[in-house]
């Protein structure tokens, strides 16, 4: 399920101007493809050769699918949304802008991970930029990066999956 999920992402990137349902030879077999752009945002369907399925959405009004716990910086503006969804987990990654200082948005997002049992593993610290990143028990995964702009706003990346 990973080559495919890798090889959807892949072949979503490059379904720009691709018909909107197909398939595609792989090493592994047969993929199956249905794509729905709707305005600004995508939506893919991929189902491999074993009837495995990833869903791909993209766009700045796809729905952000985040674990309990997680939500949009308060009064954010997201910019691009992308979630994952496969037969093995699943992910999002958010792309957002607020008016709030980097440190606030890395501590923010520190409390939610420490409720949601996630274990800050690594911190980088540089030129105001900020990033954190660790993983829970149960495999779910969180990065946060935190870059602050000339314009007394910060631009936000928050990646949070969980795969099996």
């Amino acid at each position: 399920m990973k080559k495919i999920a890798l090889f959807a992402g892949v072949a979503l990137l490059a379904s720009c101007g691709s018909p909107d349902e197909g398939t595609i030879e792989t090493e592994d077999g047969e993929v199956a493809y249905d794509i729905d752009r709707d305005g600004e945002s995508v939506e893919a369907t991929f189902t491999g050769p074993d009837g495995e399925v990833a869903r791909f959405e993209s766009g700045p009004n796809a729905d952000a699918e985040l674990p309990s716990g997680f939500t949009v910086y308060p009064g954010a503006q997201v910019v691009m949304n992308q979630t994952v969804t496969t037969n093995d987990g699943g992910g999002s990654i958010i792309v957002m802008t607020a008016s709030a200082s980097a440190e606030d948005v890395i501590e923010f997002y520190r409390d939610q991970a420490s409720r949601a049992g996630i274990e800050i593993a690594s911190e980088i610290n540089a030129n105001g930029t900020r990033v954190i990143g660790g993983e829970a028990e149960d495999g779910t995964a969180l990065s946060v990066s935190a870059i602050p702009s000339g314009d007394g706003s910060t631009q936000i990346q928050l990646t949070i999956g969980r795969g099996d």
